[in-house]
């Protein structure tokens, strides 16, 4: 979080207003009392050093944090008290001119203390730096009080703005860490559509090879040289998505679809080309098979499948047993179902109707 200052050397920057304790300084060194001049000028020196110190501690202070922490809060009443002394004791050799460390007390109680209490702080103050000249024989109203209710509401206007500064800059780290939070999900996500696609496809194929092995000892082999592969490709789109550039295309899944329910021997009638197809629609109508394919495979005991694939909708249609656990929004569906969210497609996943089986299908709107 920011500190109000905004700026790690901003004491300096308001070291630079103690110019006008000038006038405090010329009046003292024209006190003819020798004890109240040198009371006075030390008075002055140590004021300004404890302004100084006091703002610099305020710097270090969040600008999100209203009120103020109470550790800090006591340590700038404390402060503010040693000023007040320190604006008393030049009273007497600097006359009307000491008003102008109220200025400053002010200002800094703006930025230090509760608004509740700071704001009638800097009114009382203000009131004294108009009262005093008025009452006090001798004193000139230089237009004091003014200056100390400007220099308040000048602090207060600044004080408001690192608050919101900070506040901002605390809203945009909590917007970025939620978007890495967002890109992980969506990595683990993927990861576990891609796992789950490619080791359900890899444990059919090494089944199919077993039986292969007594009956067809070639078919064996080319089916073990396929699992080889499969892993290989599972590899690399690991790789890939957890370095966000893996793409999915819609004639890949296809393939990957007819290779799969092959490998478990289910009937498949599948879409031969996918060019009428818009673009926009590609990616989630193949993340659309690539799930329902892999739910098949999984659970559905299904001997036929059918893919019916237009521009505006994909269906996935089998004759297993719809069991529940397809049916579960389970990660790969609920991944699905953001993916069709995203677009404003419907998804719809459940039993048939016309006959025993399953259905998954995505329309997006036209």
């Amino acid at each position: 979080m920011a500190p109000y200052s905004g700026r790690r050397y901003g004491w300096v920057f308001a070291g630079i207003w103690l110019f006008y304790l000038g006038d405090n300084v010329g009046a003292l060194l024209k006190q003819p009392n020798l004890m109240w001049r040198s009371t006075g000028l030390v008075a002055v020196a140590a004021f300004a050093a404890s302004y100084l110190f006091m703002v610099r501690s305020a710097s270090r202070v969040p600008a999100a944090a209203m009120p103020p922490p109470r550790t800090f809060r006591l340590r700038a009443g404390l402060g503010i008290a040693v000023m007040l002394a320190l604006f008393g004791l030049q009273v007497p050799g600097a006359g009307a001119h000491a008003l102008t460390c109220l200025v400053y007390i002010a200002a800094f109680g703006m930025i230090s203390l509760p608004l509740a209490v700071a704001i009638p702080f800097a009114v009382v103050l203000t009131g004294v730096a108009e009262a005093l000249p008025a009452t006090v024989p001798g004193w000139d109203d230089n237009g004091y009080g003014l200056a100390v209710l400007l220099g308040s509401a000048a602090t207060l206007g600044f004080r408001l703005a690192a608050v919101r500064q900070g506040r901002l800059t605390d809203a945009q780290q909590e917007i970025a860490d939620l978007a890495v939070q967002n890109e992980r999900a969506r990595i683990a996500a993927d990861l576990h559509d891609i796992l789950g696609h490619s080791l359900t496809v890899v444990t059919v194929k090494a089944e199919l090879a077993q039986r292969l092995l007594d009956v067809d000892l070639d078919r064996a082999r080319r089916e073990l040289a396929d699992l080889e592969s499969l892993a290989r490709d599972a590899l690399a789109d690991v790789r890939s998505t957890a370095m966000g550039v893996r793409g999915i295309s819609l004639p890949g899944e296809i393939a990957a679809a007819r290779e799969a329910l092959a490998a478990a021997n289910v009937e498949a009638v599948l879409p031969g080309a996918a060019d009428e197809i818009p673009s926009r629609n590609r990616e989630l109508f193949a993340w659309t098979i690539r799930e329902a394919v892999t739910n098949i495979v999984r659970h559905s005991r299904a001997r036929h499948v059918s893919v019916d694939l237009s521009a505006s909708a994909v269906e996935i249609l089998d004759d297993g047993d719809g069991t529940p656990v397809a049916s579960s929004d389970g990660q790969g569906l609920a991944g699905l179902r953001r993916r069709a969210d995203a677009l404003g497609a419907k998804l719809t996943v459940g039993r048939r109707e016309d006959q025993p089986g399953f259905r998954v299908r995505v329309e997006v709107p036209s």
